[in-house]
């Protein structure tokens, strides 16, 4: 009995099998399969039908896990091929960085005697203070801390410092402002790659203004650097 009823489990199975291949995936058609023979192991000819119905509610399931595994395997390309992109991207931008690096290093190659023969003249230029201040404005301590950073590769450039105050004031008063001035502006070269034995710091005290104006007076509040190379400038800072 229990042979025949395995025999008619399978059975029912083929016969039905035709009608669930045109409407069902392969997965469901397995699943049916499966669940038909069990459901007929199990209880008969109503055995079969339950079990076909859990069957292709599994292979159902089986069909749409299977989707969800190529979903993520196309996701999964797709990110591939964006990361391959973004390496071109990334390699592109650094021969392209590579080549402007080489065209500056052969503009510094080409510049350099020239502006070697210019500081030999010696450069200077001057860097003010507000009254009684011996720290820069924060625009020209961003530009002096460029200027040293464009020279921080040139130890054959020298740089003499000479600080100065106004004449207002007390006269010993000048001398330590303008100390502070000059010290203040070695610091901010040496903090940003200038050697400090590149460097040489004379404070001078007060210096007269040439009428008693505001601007006047301003102009006398400085920090004179001059940039040279060799002993010393061919010209320098006069303090009188």
């Amino acid at each position: 009995m229990f042979k025949k009823t395995i025999l008619f489990g399978i059975l029912s199975f083929v016969v039905a099998a035709p009608a669930f291949a045109d409407s069902a995936s392969r997965e469901e058609g397995t699943g049916v399969g499966i669940g038909a023979v069990l459901g007929g192991v199990i209880g008969g000819p109503p055995g079969v039908i339950l079990g076909a119905a859990v069957g292709a509610k599994l292979g159902d399931e089986f069909h749409q896990r299977n989707e969800e595994i190529d979903s993520l395997s196309t996701s999964l390309n797709g990110s591939k091929g964006q990361l391959i992109a973004l390496q071109r991207n990334i390699d592109a931008l650094n021969t392209e960085l590579r080549s402007i690096d080489g065209e500056l290093q052969e503009a510094r190659q080409v510049s350099k005697p020239e502006m070697l023969a210019l500081l030999q003249a010696g450069i200077e230029m001057d860097l003010l203070f507000r009254t009684a201040e011996h720290v820069l404005a924060d625009s020209t301590q961003s530009k002096l801390g460029q200027l040293a950073a464009s020279l921080a590769n040139s130890p054959e450039i020298q740089i003499r410092l000479d600080g100065f105050a106004d004449e207002r004031g007390d006269e010993v008063y000048n001398q330590e402002l303008s100390a502070r001035r000059v010290g203040f502006v070695r610091d901010m070269l040496v903090k940003n790659g200038i050697p400090g034995s590149s460097i040489t710091v004379i404070a001078h005290g007060e210096s007269p203004a040439s009428d008693n104006s505001v601007d006047s007076y301003a102009l006398e509040r400085r920090v004179s650097l001059t940039l040279y190379i060799g002993d010393t400038p061919s010209f320098a800072s006069n303090p009188n």
